[in-house]
């Protein structure tokens, strides 16, 4: 029996499917997903996850020295703190003992704020566009993979030279290779992660998709311990520990390592990864196109009965309540996570005395424990409700960051990164499908699109939001205030979400019975 086939075709049956004889290129055999074909294609996904578990510690810690080298931030700072003085002081006061801060005011954290919300910036902009040219794109290559062939290269030598640029000093020349960076990934991001789908059947997306994550994973942990293993290295070959005051100088070493990571994830796409001939996929379509007409007067007709359907689903008061404040609660959880994301390599650096590289390494904990909890997360959802475990997850999390700013204690530290992950996870198991349950099995398109809405508006607004909140405050400390708040605000939002929770199987169950 001849397989469907997705990533290339040499053939076509009677039906004007695409089939190929060359097996190697398969995304199943047998009605089963060919796992390791599908890891080749996930090699693509996993160059973009090295990157960005690099980006956003290396990157801060670049633009800080730099911002704070600049004469122009220094001379705006300098004014701020003429303007206003009791806050200069302030200021000053809380950052005493921190050497970054100890001249009051300083617009450092709010423009490094603002400089990363660049990449969800152009990811909203830009992503969108892309995927939708991978669509349309008819070339020798296939859709997707003439974006990944061009855009990954690009992205590599970007980012290679981004710690090189600043190490000459230029922010100008810096700020101009980071936007360049952030504009060529979007380039490629979203048909590497359309590639999966496109060339798996969709019965079998779900299993493929477990995989292309945990390719991901894999990258991202070889971007978090890549600082690690170059300062090993770089001591064994010039006899120089690194540390928070010289880490610059591995800097362009850990950025080579995503690159060329990223570099081998595209030529493993070029040469083991096929889709089909565009001349066979016309064929395939046009050969369909008669089936389509065929049943298209009969899916009018059925369109007509679904709106009318929706009609009659509209959403209650209550519900669009629920919706309202549950977007809210997901805002302001997102803005506290992400603060902690973005920042805590230059909290680490301050309050901890850590390298970047020994940052990494502690995030890597919270991540690990979350990936632990993910189970765990769902039952105790299913038993408790959805509602509830997020609840429960929001304030182990905003205790566990309090008990840090009262006990100041490394120790502590490490309880925080264990509970925070296992708290994060509680969380983000249960607040997409509560959202979804508000919609209904007939909107999970549309309620999907406003989780992500949420999502991404708190994590573009929060970056410049901390930003001012430790311009003011003079110290990196307050992430462990500014968090909480976030934590606080988004509890009391949920606390009036009166829908979302699944309906138990023992209702269900008594209802059925009831109606028979």
């Amino acid at each position: 029996m001849s397989s469907h086939i997705f990533l290339y075709g040499n053939s076509l049956n009677s039906q004007g499917e695409i089939t190929m004889n060359n097996t190697f290129f398969c995304a199943r055999e047998n009605g089963k997903l060919h796992r390791p074909r599908t890891i080749l294609t996930g090699f693509g996904f996993m160059a973009s996850s090295i990157a960005w578990a690099i980006y956003d510690p290396y990157i801060t810690k670049i633009l800080e020295r730099l911002l704070n080298a600049s004469e122009t931030i220094t001379a705006w700072s300098a004014k701020l703190n003429e303007m206003f003085p009791v806050l200069a002081k302030f200021a000053e006061s809380q950052g005493e003992n921190v050497t970054t801060a100890a001249g009051g005011i300083t617009l450092v954290p709010l423009f490094i704020g603002i400089i990363m919300t660049f990449d969800n910036i152009f990811g909203v902009i830009f992503q969108p566009t892309f995927g939708k040219l991978s669509d349309r794109c008819h070339s020798r290559l296939g859709k997707r993979r003439p974006f990944i062939v061009f855009g990954a290269p690009v992205s590599a030598f970007l980012f290679a030279v981004i710690p090189w640029i600043a190490l000459s000093g230029s922010l100008p020349l810096t700020m101009l290779f980071i936007i360049l960076f952030v504009f060529s990934m979007s380039l490629w991001r979203a048909p590497v992660v359309a590639l999966m789908p496109a060339l798996t059947p969709p019965a079998l997306r779900s299993e493929g998709n477990a995989i292309i994550n945990l390719m991901g994973g894999i990258g991202s942990a070889i971007g978090m311990f890549a600082g690690t293993v170059v300062g090993v290295f770089y001591k064994l070959a010039t006899g120089v520990q690194i540390t928070t005051e010289n880490e610059q100088i591995a800097f362009p070493y850990v950025f080579l390592t995503g690159a060329i990571v990223m570099v081998i994830g595209m030529l493993v796409i070029l040469f083991f990864v096929k889709e089909p001939s565009s001349k066979l996929e016309a064929i395939a379509e046009q050969n369909k196109a008669a089936d389509a007409a065929a049943r298209a007067k009969a899916e009018k007709e059925a369109k007509k009965a679904a709106k009318a359907a929706q009609k009659a689903q509209k959403l209650s008061k209550g519900e669009r309540k629920s919706l309202v404040f549950m977007l809210g609660g997901l805002f302001f959880l997102f803005c506290g996570t992400n603060a902690i994301t973005t920042f805590f390599a230059l909290f680490a650096a301050e309050i901890l005395g850590k390298t970047t590289a020994e940052a990494t390494i502690m995030t890597t904990l919270f991540a690990v424990c979350s990936a632990v909890a993910a189970i765990p997360a769902g039952y105790v959802g299913k038993k408790l409700g959805r509602k509830k475990t997020i609840l429960l997850g929001l304030a182990v999390f905003m205790a566990a960051f309090l008990l840090y700013v009262a006990t100041k204690s490394m120790a502590i530290i490490w309880v925080v990164l264990v509970l925070g992950g296992f708290a994060n996870m509680f969380i983000t198991v249960n607040t997409l499908p509560l959202v979804l349950e508000i919609g209904g099995n007939d909107k999970v398109g549309t309620f999907t699109g406003y989780y992500y809405t949420a999502t991404f508006s708190a994590q573009i607004a929060s970056p410049i939001i901390y930003g001012i909140v430790r311009m003011l405050s003079g110290t990196y400390m307050s992430l462990f205030i500014y968090s909480p708040i976030m934590f606080i605000l988004s509890m009391l939002c949920i606390f009036f979400v009166k829908h979302g929770e699944a309906i138990p199987e023992s209702v269900i169950k008594a209802a059925a019975e009831e109606n028979n």
